[in-house]
């Protein structure tokens, strides 16, 4: 039987080995220059992470789609916050819930990083509409799993990702277990299969006009992503995220961030970036993803000029 870190030791041979055969898409209605530029950005970006980069961009203007290592798995770690509360809006819609419903909870089921639910142990608790703010403006853990027992746990989190068409994403574990790698596939995502479930959610019909009103609200109040692909957004953009980030057992780091991005007068942009297996430190792996935001501008830019 492999042991975990057996199997951690496999995998990462797996994640160098996967540099020498990183594809990366480009499809849709853009120039093949700015294809070849995003492409070149893409790979030069992560070369210089220290660690395995995926990436999907979507412009919805014009359908055109930039990937690189778009079909391959990455730990959703916190990211995966952001399908759990959509799931919470889609069971509203259904009448199966309300945001309203109050949830107490005690000490027992605080978690580190649990900067709102601390500050409400007892008493009555918060409403599920408030969980999911908090979870998704604060990324806080408590709330996560006070989420996901709400409707059944990670089951119940995949079995929505299927209902939206996502053959690869899935749920097995909760905060804070879901931030190490176990095997191959368990927590695990790909940037195009989240980016599909992205727009269904935010931006398709999911959900209803007012659940999905609510879902980008809860985004674009976001706290955690100021350094990340919002920092290399140009001023006047809105950009609407859920990050993830972990450190795994001394084996590489995880930055991750999932967005809806506004441009001016524009249809929005799409973009799911995941980084992982790098051993630089935290600021620098967000960085690294402030430079996938940088690309945005210029292919707004190149598609304008086509």
């Amino acid at each position: 039987m492999t042991n975990r870190r057996s199997f951690l030791s496999l995998a990462l041979m797996g994640l160098a080995l996967g540099h020498a055969r990183a594809r990366t898409e480009n499809t849709g209605a853009a120039p093949a220059s700015l294809h070849r530029h995003v492409a070149k950005r893409l790979h030069e970006i992560e070369g210089r992470s220290r660690g395995r980069l995926g990436v999907q961009i979507l412009d919805t203007a014009t359908g055109s789609v930039f990937g690189h290592r778009a079909d391959e798995r990455f730990l959703m770690c916190s990211t995966f916050k952001l399908l759990a509360s959509a799931l919470v809006l889609q069971r509203v819609d259904r009448g199966q819930e309300s945001l309203d419903r109050r949830i107490v909870f005690g000490r027992g089921d605080l978690l580190p990083h649990s900067p709102v639910t601390g500050r409400h142990v007892g008493g009555d608790g918060m409403t599920l509409g408030e969980l999911c703010a908090a979870t998704i403006t604060t990324s806080d853990n408590a709330a996560a799993n006070l989420i996901l027992a709400s409707y059944g746990g990670p089951r119940a989190f995949t079995a929505f990702a299927r209902e939206l068409g996502d053959s690869v994403t899935r749920l097995d574990r909760t905060e804070p277990a879901l931030n190490a790698w176990r095997d191959a596939v368990s927590d695990t995502t790909s940037p195009r299969a989240m980016l599909a479930s992205l727009q269904r959610v935010a931006l398709g019909d999911a959900l209803t006009p007012a659940s999905r009103d609510t879902l980008q609200r809860w985004l674009r109040a976001n706290t955690t992503g100021e350094t990340r692909l919002k920092a290399g957004l140009p001023a006047g953009w809105t950009i609407g995220d859920k990050t993830g980030a972990s450190d795994d057992d001394g084996h590489g780091g995880t930055s991750n961030d999932i967005a809806v991005v506004w441009p001016p007068g524009r249809a929005p942009m799409l973009v799911t970036a995941y980084l992982t297996g790098s051993s630089a430190p935290f600021a620098a792996r967000n960085a690294t993803l402030a430079q996938v935001g940088q690309l945005l501008s210029p292919i707004v830019a190149g598609l304008a000029r086509r």
